[in-house]
């Protein structure tokens, strides 16, 4: 782990030549060698930020927001205001992608800004939970909806599932190593037919409030308390509602991947954030026209319930909508949160040999086959439910972090390039939200985000031991070494091309003790480890 810079320089050594003669490679390299190609336009970018915010719950259960708000009309009102409060936040990593415009999305920003330790154990977290277990659970989604049919009086078969989403993943995997254009072809297509799927139950909405079909909509109806008001439980529906729109930060993974990342990356989220409030919103005032409160809260499958009322013979559009919307949404997460540990591995954080990129397909194939190894291993686990809801509470921890993180950077590097610079209203609104979140979840349930903390905080001792401690025994430092050439060799990889002035950036980001960003570096407080 800690010997990422010494085995660059020995590893490079295996495929040189072969990069330098590789087509893709010089073309999307530079001078002779091999880079992450720019292939994610504007399209694109706004199918990973849609496709990765819109998965199955939309179409399941986003009972959860109506179950806590206690009325149809906050229900609504919740779905709005986090819908406002995720683009203020979006904006904030807007300014942040352009300002450090590296891979790795939060981790980059926090390592930078905050130091190693703090951004290892963003990256430790993610490793080590988060990324792993919602992989899993999307492709169970995924393998339920496919099943269902053919087990219509029961349950599919527990092994029957894990099998078939163990095969879900092991395909977009291959199709992720394969090429970026086709892992976005693949997204652009899947987020195409989830808004298609979102936007027939709205327009079955529409249609069914020109029926008259809007009881639960009038205002005195649609505020009308189905239990007694709480605060806590109105905390606990926004809480449930920003979750909802987990997903919106995953273009920053990507952003050296990005064409004109300048100009896309914050165009991407203007145009995606909005977009995905406006289906939440119409999509949950199309439920309503249809269902009762009571029968929504009452269904296991909204949007089902849902065809099944008003399409007839046609409510088998609505599961196989979900199957498509869930096979989507694992190849969104494997395709971003492959390029995060890419990151990692490139500032030392993780094993070196997850840095490199296939000398041709240019494709960073060890990241992918790690993060499909490290999920299919939550496949065969029982508690992976669990450990979402302990640390859930850290991944929401670390969206604060990385947006406090933006005034630091303002206050420690005024002078700093910003092609994109927000009013810093923006920062403060959303960590006023954030924290009042934070502190009722610490209030409602601390003993589950104790553990979430204690599970971050077994990050602090790998860290010391893995990255911070330089004199290894050489014996360590041997078999790091032996295991990296076997991958090299295994996968065919390479490290990246850098320019000539990034690699200069790179020796002076070496000697500092805090991080500092400059435009192209790819070298942080961990690459000198």
């Amino acid at each position: 782990m800690a010997e990422g810079a010494r085995l660059r320089s020995s590893a490079e050594k295996i495929p040189e030549e072969k990069g330098q003669d590789s087509g893709s490679g010089s073309s999307s390299g530079g001078a002779g060698g091999v880079a992450l190609k720019k292939e994610i336009g504007l399209v694109s970018a706004c199918g990973i930020i849609v496709g990765n915010i819109i998965g199955s719950g939309i179409f399941v259960s986003p009972k959860g927001v109506l179950e806590n708000a206690g009325s149809v009309g906050m229900a609504l009102i919740v779905w709005i205001v986090t819908g406002v409060i995720t683009a203020v936040g979006a904006l904030c990593y807007a300014e942040l992608g352009v300002t450090i415009p590296k891979s790795g999305g939060d981790y980059s920003y926090v390592k930078d800004i905050f130091g190693g330790l703090a951004g290892f154990l963003r990256l430790w977290i993610a490793v080590l939970v988060i990324y792993p277990t919602n992989q899993a659970v999307i492709a169970l989604t995924f393998s339920n909806y496919v099943l269902q049919p053919l087990f219509p009086t029961c349950f599919a078969p527990e092994s029957g599932l894990r099998l078939l989403a163990a095969v879900c993943l092991l395909l977009l995997t291959w199709v992720n190593c394969a090429s970026v254009r086709w892992a976005t072809r693949v997204q652009d297509i899947f987020t195409a037919g989830k808004l298609l799927a979102l936007g027939l139950i709205i327009i079955m909405g529409i249609v069914q409030i020109c029926k008259g079909e809007y009881f639960w909509l009038e205002p005195k109806n649609a505020f009308e308390n189905f239990q007694e008001p709480d605060i806590g439980l109105i905390a606990l529906a926004f809480l449930q509602g920003s979750f909802a729109y987990g997903g919106w930060n995953f273009l920053n993974y990507v952003t050296e991947e990005l064409v004109n990342p300048y100009k896309n990356l914050p165009r991407a989220i203007f145009i995606s954030i909005p977009l995905v409030t406006f289906v939440y919103v119409f999509a949950n005032i199309a439920y309503v026209t249809a269902m009762s409160p009571q029968e929504l809260l009452a269904s296991n499958a909204v949007a089902v319930t849902f065809g099944e009322k008003l399409l007839g013979v046609m409510a088998w559009i609505m599961p196989i909508s979900v199957a498509l919307s869930t096979f989507g949404g694992v190849n969104g997460s494997l395709f971003t949160s492959s390029r995060l540990f890419f990151a990692g591995a490139r500032e030392g954080h993780l094993p070196s040999v997850l840095a490199m990129i296939h000398i041709k397909r240019c494709t960073p194939i060890p990241a992918l086959l790690f993060t499909c190894l490290s999920t299919l291993l939550m496949l065969v686990t029982s508690d992976m439910y669990t450990l979402i809801n302990y640390v859930g509470f850290i991944n929401y921890l670390f969206y604060g972090v990385t947006v406090a993180g933006q005034i630091v950077l303002r206050w420690k590097k005024p002078d700093i390039i910003r092609p994109i610079k927000v009013n810093l209203i923006f920062p403060v609104i959303y960590l006023l939200f954030w924290a009042f979140l934070l502190v009722f979840s610490l209030w409602s349930e601390p003993v589950v985000c104790g553990i979430g903390l204690a599970i971050m905080l077994t990050g602090v001792p790998v860290y010391f031991l893995g990255v911070h401690w330089q004199n290894k025994p050489q014996c360590f430092n041997n078999f790091v070494d032996a295991m990296t050439r076997a991958g090299q060799k295994l996968c065919v990889v390479v490290y990246p091309q850098m320019d000539s002035k990034d690699e200069d950036v790179s020796e002076e980001t070496k000697e500092q003790s805090t991080p500092i960003y400059k435009p192209g570096s790819g070298a942080g407080d961990g690459a000198h480890a």
